[in-house]
């Protein structure tokens, strides 16, 4: 492929951001782009560098950054509770899963127990996130394959209906900062558990309603079936997990392997992808939000009276004593973890995140190699990923 009028490589000025030509040996030439770092199907700042033969894309490399922070040196420096709004900020989409996840890190550190009903709601409120995250994802999945916004419209329409509970519970809809070692910041009042019963109830209806506009839909079937194949070997060596990985076929939830919480109380299966390509992971989305409205109406139906502190936890003079620990849970969009290491001093010696949006971003030259151009966005819409998990 050629374009005239382009500039010789040593000419272009520092920074030069415009499509520019490769010459590799005796192969043609090459067209490099770089799309982003503000293309609107990159749910933040984010840029793909992409090489292409034609159409076909011959590499690719993932350009992040853009909304780095400084999370973990940050959280060094301060307690360790002063952390826990801090971790709303990283999947902004789910922040209660991040909660949950550094709660547990700091749990397994000090010993900490938590109150059944506590972990009853961990799970109510785990799980809702997982529900309106994966909505969210199927939504942004087909806008970015160039359909109209609708099902994007009936995601977000469920969405608010989980963000008025999350609001309801915590006073805030999408930055909650509700957990607490040893348990969670307040109790769900019993009008809260008759509204988010309403809310779960009607859940299936509204995955019922996705599934036929778009399961077998002859559009989505043609644009994901067959593209973007992530094979389960190089899915477990790059460290895939989440929703990708069952949809390369591999069996592993943190849910059933770990059985933090109280996950190993409930009934619920693993769904795990034949075909391994962007309509597998559509699929695997559209089945887990199923097995989570089982596992919710279960919690619903079973959660007890009791407290939701665990009267020994400490808010003051809080000091856990010299050790590491890591916890790590299934949130939506794959292993989130947190690795500390206190030196006996009111703030983490060492915190660390295993983001997951970080970790599946790796693999997307692999999946995209091969492919169309017009396939990129839509493939990399499949991973889930947010920027600010990945840039922290």
């Amino acid at each position: 492929m050629s374009l005239s009028g382009l500039e010789k490589e040593k000419d272009r000025p520092e920074g030069w951001n415009r499509p520019r030509l490769i010459e590799p040996d005796g192969e043609g030439e090459l067209l490099e782009i770089a799309m982003g770092p503000h293309h609107p199907s990159t749910h933040g700042g984010f840029r793909m560098d992409v090489a292409l033969d034609g159409e076909r894309v011959i590499r690719l490399k993932p350009v992040f950054g853009y909304l780095h922070r400084n999370h973990e040196k940050i959280a060094e420096g301060i307690g360790y509770l002063g952390s826990m709004p801090y971790t709303d900020r990283l999947d902004y989409i789910c922040s209660l899963t991040n909660n949950w996840a550094y709660a547990l890190a700091v749990e397994k550190l000090t010993g900490q127990e938590v109150p059944e009903r506590a972990e009853y709601l961990r799970v109510i409120l785990g799980e809702l996130t997982r529900v309106q995250n994966h909505a969210s994802s199927i939504g942004f999945l087909i806008q970015e394959m160039g359909a109209s916004g609708t099902p994007l419209m009936y995601a977000f329409r469920e969405r608010e209906k989980i963000l008025d509970l999350f609001e309801g519970l915590t006073g805030s809809r999408m930055m909650c900062n509700y957990m607490r070692f040893g348990g969670c910041r307040v109790d769900a009042p019993e009008a809260w558990l008759t509204a988010a019963r309403k809310v779960v109830a009607g859940l299936p209806g509204f995955v019922d309603e996705v599934d036929r506009l778009l399961t077998g839909n002859e559009i989505l079937m043609a644009r994901t079936q067959g593209v973007g194949v992530l094979p389960p070997e190089l899915a477990v060596n790059a460290g895939v997990t989440g929703p990708m990985l069952r949809a390369s076929g591999v069996n592993y939830d943190i849910r059933k392997v770990d059985h933090y919480g109280i996950y190993d109380r409930f009934n619920f299966r693993v769904p795990l992808g034949d075909h391994w390509d962007v309509y597998d992971r559509y699929m695997i989305r559209m089945l887990e939000m199923r097995e989570s409205i089982s596992i919710l109406e279960q919690a619903l139906k079973d959660i007890p009276a009791g407290p939701v502190m665990d009267a020994k936890a400490k808010i003051r003079g809080f000091r856990p004593k010299p050790g590491e620990a890591y916890g790590r849970i299934e949130a939506p969009k794959g292993e989130l973890g947190f690795y500390l290491i206190s030196d006996g001093g009111p703030n983490p010696y060492r915190y660390r995140v295993r983001p997951p949006s970080l970790i599946n971003l790796t693999v997307l030259e692999d999946m995209c190699l091969g492919s169309d151009v017009a396939d990129v966005v839509l493939i990399f819409g499949s991973v889930d990923i947010v920027l600010g998990e990945v840039d922290r």
